[in-house]
């Protein structure tokens, strides 16, 4: 299991209404910050990414954005990060994340986060890289998303070693042990 100096997480740019998830989110944000573990995110300082980054902030951690320009006012790129890098095309933005990150980790969001951690998983698939994905699934939000992926797998399209090797957790500090390796956590 490689070391993880920084994790690129995916998630929305819009809060949700579940209170569970925007804690789990500053939970999260705040134990990548106690573990020494950089922030690698979208830039933006609304939506849950706000809250995440602001979390690993307030605990003392490093935190990257990555944001397209056109995507600077849209989704408010945050200006107290450690380092914000705007990018021009969303490629562009998840080659970037990709290239600063250790694993790669889906929160709760919409088609964004989705298509984000998908490539980061297809890109896995392909031999692309052979970093670690993991789902935190808060308030079972990817419990049907999950239950879908088994069917997929059921049917013949999805590997299931690659479906196998997903992290999943409901619980962001189990989920980084998991990460980590740690059979324990």
């Amino acid at each position: 299991m490689p070391e993880l100096r920084n994790v690129c997480v995916f998630c929305g740019s819009r809060p949700g209404y579940s209170p569970s998830i925007t804690s789990a989110a500053e939970r999260f944000g705040a134990s990548l910050a106690e573990l020494g573990i950089g922030l690698v995110y979208g830039g933006a300082s609304v939506g849950l990414m706000g809250v995440l980054a602001d979390a690993a902030l307030r605990a003392g951690g490093h935190v990257t954005g990555v944001i397209t320009s056109s995507l600077v006012d849209d989704e408010v790129a945050h200006t107290g990060l450690s380092r914000l890098h705007v990018v021009e095309t969303m490629h562009d933005r998840k080659a970037l994340m990709s290239e600063l990150s250790d694993a790669f980790i889906m929160l709760p969001g919409g088609f964004g986060t989705f298509e984000e951690f998908f490539e980061a998983v297809t890109w896995a698939q392909l031999g692309i890289h052979d970093k670690p994905c993991a789902i935190l699934n808060v308030d079972d939000f990817f419990s049907h998303f999950l239950g879908f992926i088994g069917h997929a797998e059921r049917q013949g399209f999805i590997r299931s070693q690659l479906a196998a090797g997903i992290v999943i957790s409901n619980d962001p500090d189990a989920l980084l042990a998991g990460l980590r390796g740690d059979r324990d956590g």
